[in-house]
């Protein structure tokens, strides 16, 4: 600044009064860089006080607004984050948690299965011993009646060779046409 004011003091000295202004840009005229600093002074004061707390203000809210999205982006970000933790999370559980109920579902599956074989297997069992009872109950039953059948014929065909009381060769065929008169019906009952 001393350098200014000195530039200034000397441009004042030099310049006559009476000397017509010259067409020069860079000459120094005392007087126009007097008043030129006055308005600047003059100006500079009322931007300071009216327009640069304004600007400044606008600047600073730009800032504030910039920083506050940076934040609100920042945190936005963490959020998705967490979300994005939590939800690979439930994932992960539902997936664990599927498996362990198609685990299940196959081992539910396999005893049911296994217990079906095994009941379907004892019912067989008890309709092969049930078939068994009853085939031995029949030939039991058609044994029975053939000896029942068989004493009634024996004791008919005696009931003839007393009557007759012949000789060997009569009472056999006294018992062989007794035996030729029954009716085959009476002998297949059972």
């Amino acid at each position: 600044m001393p350098i200014f004011i000195f530039a200034l003091l000397q441009a004042t000295t030099t310049v006559p009064e009476d000397s017509p202004p010259s067409g020069d840009l860079l000459s120094l005229n005392g007087g126009l860089m007097f008043w030129t600093l006055i308005v600047f002074l003059i100006l500079f004061a009322i931007l300071g006080k009216l327009v640069f707390p304004k600007i400044t203000a606008a600047v600073e809210a730009r800032e504030k607004a910039l920083e506050d999205a940076i934040e609100g982006a920042k945190r936005d970000r963490e959020e998705a984050a967490k979300a994005l933790a939590e939800q690979l999370q439930q994932i992960e559980a539902a997936r664990l948690e599927a498996q362990k109920i198609i685990v299940e579902g196959r081992q539910t599956g396999d005893k049911l299965r296994a217990q079906m074989i095994e009941e379907t297997h004892q019912q067989q069992q008890q309709m092969l011993e049930r078939a068994r009872r009853e085939i031995e109950q029949e030939k039991e039953r058609a044994i029975a009646e053939l000896r029942r059948e068989a004493i009634e014929l024996a004791i008919a065909g005696a009931s003839k060779v007393i009557e007759q009381n012949l000789d060997d060769q009569a009472n056999r065929k006294i018992v062989e046409s007794f035996l030729s008169s029954i009716p085959v019906a009476e002998t297949k009952r059972g």
